[in-house]
């Protein structure tokens, strides 16, 4: 791989190839936390079922419920360092499960994936699923229930908003007096009128390229990911339909004057959900929606609910910045960046020097993006198709976690190593958990213990790592430096540092007050004694007082003298895709 190699000359040179990111944020007289977020799909988080079936009904598998999610759960999940806990699948979408007898219509299993169906095919954007609750009729008050129980937790909770599409049959019986159902006033003799909510493909039947069964729909609608005819593939969205925001994607031409029905609409379900005390809303595939439509909708939301965060999924850097400003969102998904290259880094053998790219890349919105190593779109980080092996997460963990004051995200059952080794059914041996099939993670059935969630079915290793996580994931909103600090990248001093290798190796510091933080990563099979060069633009730029100091090493606990000075390489060994967090306290005992 051809590095760049920065110009050494001297400090300004440095300055001008972006070596350093930021100056310490300032001090602020409130503690605002740095969101650390729990994924879970609660279907599948409580389900105790030790023997699923491929392509299982509710019956065979079993679900989980959200009345499992018990104060006690909720104690541990804190107790790991998270601060919000996002509910993925809890809205009402299309499945096979028939609950006719309840008053919900039943879904033609020939357009849902697998028998739980997609939670992003949303059937009823004011319902709860039924899946998800002990009494079917109570679902609603069960939600709140738990809305409730995660709040005095001390937890906030996000929960999705899928503003692009709804399931193939949408219909609500219960949406509030006056709401009419998306496409209940289309004119369907239409591809395209800013007042339908769909597009369609008129004179033609809806017709897969695969057996529909007795499902029929005419005219034929466009699928979710921007079909725009009636033969989607398996590999389509077929199992959704795309909204129409007043785009005509046959011309190309926007049409927001006067507002779309389907702005009001959404505008409305949002409204709708945050005042069940809602905290944040992950937004879905937000760039297949208007940018106008954000401008439009997230101001008028938080002028009711100030404090309500909105999360954008996004795959496109080019998009960050108008998103974040134009768009108001608070946090989005850096996957494309950030994501992508610490895979590479982890998996494909690409030099650790490439990270400083990811932060100069987005210089001036890192602290706004939402970083991870997993979550239900990703392969899990233990399974064969990624790492392989849950020991060799923490150099990922640490850099993803700590290189900013970002939010961090963690997928259930990624603390205790889940490999995801189970062919589903729709979901089949593809590294990552279904959300399309009734199931049980085994790695989260053994941690839930029947319900008294105290790890009593984890084996050593899974413990061990759990405690790994939770030590990194505390730190975050323990140590200021790693919630509102200073970064800089220490890559450039180093390039040519006999002691350090820039492909196996990435360091940097966190500064906030009189604390420095230097943390180090080795993606290498082979343990290292490194000497990390520190330049003297750092020590200027942090007011760091050079000397010796006793500092702590906050993973292992481990305590040593260690030279902080630019004339002098701060030493440091690291094992096998490890990493050190070495904190220096300019007030602390050893000072000489």
């Amino acid at each position: 791989m051809n590095i760049k190699q920065p110009d050494k000359s001297g400090e300004q040179a440095a300055i001008s190839n972006k070596a350093l990111q930021k100056k310490p944020a300032a001090h602020k007289q409130t503690k605002t936390l740095k969101p650390v977020i729990y994924q879970m799909l609660p279907r599948l988080f409580s389900n105790t079922c030790e023997t699923c079936v491929p392509n299982g009904d509710i019956t065979q598998n079993g679900c989980g419920k959200l009345n499992d999610i018990t104060d006690r759960v909720l104690g541990e999940i804190k107790n790991l360092g998270i601060t919000h806990v996002w509910y993925t699948g809890i809205i009402e979408h299309a499945h096979a499960t028939d609950y006719s007898a309840f008053g919900i219509e039943p879904d033609n299993p020939m357009i849902v994936k697998g028998k739980a169906g997609s939670p992003y095919a949303i059937k009823d954007y004011y319902d709860i699923d039924p899946d998800v609750a002990v009494s079917v009729p109570e679902r609603m008050k069960e939600f709140e229930a738990l809305v409730e129980r995660t709040h005095r937790a001390g937890l906030k909770v996000v929960m999705d908003f899928v503003p692009n599409h709804v399931a193939r049959r949408y219909h609500s019986d219960v949406a509030p007096n006056g709401i009419e159902d998306f496409g209940q006033c289309d004119d369907v003799t239409k591809f395209f009128s800013p007042q339908n909510n769909f597009y369609y493909i008129p004179r033609q039947m809806f017709q897969p390229q695969f057996p529909q069964g007795d499902y029929n729909e005419f005219p034929a609608k466009a699928s979710g990911n921007d079909c725009f005819n009636a033969f989607p593939t398996r590999n389509d969205w077929y199992e959704t339909v795309k909204l129409n925001y007043g785009v005509d994607y046959g011309d190309g031409s926007r049409h927001f004057s006067p507002i779309p029905p389907t702005w009001f609409k959404m505008l409305h379900i949002l409204r709708y959900w945050a005042a069940k005390g809602i905290d944040a809303f992950r937004c879905d595939m937000v760039f297949m929606v208007p940018l106008e439509f954000w401008e439009w909708a997230i101001p008028q939301v938080k002028a009711t609910f100030p404090d309500l965060l909105f999360i954008a999924e996004i795959y496109d850097i080019n998009l960050y910045r108008d998103f974040l400003f134009r768009g108001q969102f608070d946090y989005l998904y850096d996957k494309v960046n950030l994501y992508d290259s610490l895979r590479a880094v982890q998996c494909y053998n690409h030099s650790a020097a490439t990270l400083t790219d990811c932060w100069q890349r987005i210089d001036g919105i890192g602290d706004r993006m939402l970083n991870f190593l997993e979550n239900h779109d990703e392969q899990r980080f233990a399974s064969a198709q990624y790492a392989g092996d849950s020991a060799k997460v923490l150099s990922s963990l640490v850099v993803s976690s700590m290189m900013s004051n970002a939010p961090f995200m963690i997928y259930a059952g990624q603390e205790l190593g889940e490999k995801a080794e189970d062919a589903e059914g729709f979901s089949g041996h593809d590294g990552r958990t279904t959300i399309f099939d009734y199931w049980s993670i085994p790695t989260i059935r053994r941690w839930y213990n029947g319900g008294k969630a105290d790890g009593g079915g984890l084996s050593n290793e899974e413990k061990g790592l759990r405690n790994i996580y939770r030590t990194v994931l505390r730190l975050l909103n323990s140590e200021d430096a790693l919630y509102r600090g200073g970064f800089f990248d220490l890559m450039y001093v180093n390039f040519d540092n006999p002691r350090f290798s820039p492909h196996s190796h990435y360091a940097f510091l966190r500064h906030c007050g009189d604390t420095t933080l230097l943390i180090a990563a080795n993606f290498s099979d082979k343990a290292a004694e490194l000497d990390i060069n520190i330049p003297q633009l750092a020590i200027d730029m942090f007011g760091i007082k050079e000397g010796k100091y006793m500092a702590t090493e906050l993973i292992s606990k481990r305590r040593k003298n260690k030279i902080l000075s630019a004339t002098e390489p701060f030493h440091t060994g690291i094992a096998p895709w490890g990493a050190v967090v070495w904190k220096i306290k300019a007030s602390g005992v050893g000072l000489q």
